[in-house]
């Protein structure tokens, strides 16, 4: 996949209140995503260009999704949308304001989450640089 395309979707760097945390099987108990520390009212961007596919309400809070070329869709919880399915944004394109609700904690924040598949979750930080390679010697060197 191509990497170094997306930024982050509070417009800048951002406190990951909660990691990622993929569940052991598919329907298990996980956080499927990161949690950003944002205020209410935070202008949420589109993490990379793409095709917004839903722009609306799931079990009682708003949520924006997008689907980008290179086979990802990204999601974004709680945002009140200022796009609408069928959208095509850019990168860094406001695709609307966080609204409060979605931490029992109470700490304002935003859940972005990241997947390949319907039910192939990635964590959404590994998109924002592009990756590590280290070469190994062969041999006994």
């Amino acid at each position: 996949r191509p990497r170094g395309r997306y930024q982050w979707p509070t417009g800048v760097p951002a406190t990951v209140v909660e990691n990622f945390d993929p569940p052991a099987i598919v329907w298990g108990r996980g956080h499927r995503g990161v949690d950003l520390a944002a205020a209410e009212g935070t202008q949420i961007r589109s993490a990379a260009a793409g095709t917004v596919v839903f722009a609306g309400m799931v079990a009682g809070r708003p949520v924006v999704s997008i689907d980008h070329a290179d086979g990802i869709r990204t999601t974004y919880e709680p945002v009140e949308p200022s796009v609408a399915a069928g959208d095509a944004v850019r990168r860094g394109q406001a695709i609307g304001v966080l609204v409060a609700g979605h931490r029992s904690d109470g700490a304002d924040a935003l859940h972005w989450g990241a997947r390949t598949g319907a039910k192939s979750y990635i964590d959404p930080l590994r998109l924002l640089q592009p990756a590590v390679i280290r070469l190994k010697p062969l041999g006994g060197r």
